[in-house]
């Protein structure tokens, strides 16, 4: 039973690439949530445009975090 060190750096691969995505959209959803006006109610198209991209970009996180747990628990 030997090592497949092929599959090994193509699981190390995937999981710093899904690692990054994950940390780079909720940035995003930060930077546009800041921009929003972080929950403070205005009446813009710009701010409805930027709490819009906080939404999708948090619910991205929240998608891929648990198809992880999803992966890892099977239910």
């Amino acid at each position: 039973m030997g090592t497949t060190w092929g599959t090994i750096g193509g699981v190390f691969g995937v999981s710093l690439g899904v690692t990054v995505l994950v940390v780079v959209m909720f940035s995003l959803g930060v930077a546009a949530w800041a921009r929003a006006g972080g929950g403070t109610p205005r009446h813009g198209r710009l701010d409805t445009v930027a709490a819009a991209a906080a939404v999708v970009c948090f619910a991205a996180c929240l998608a891929i975090a648990a198809y992880g747990i999803e992966l890892i628990i099977p239910g």
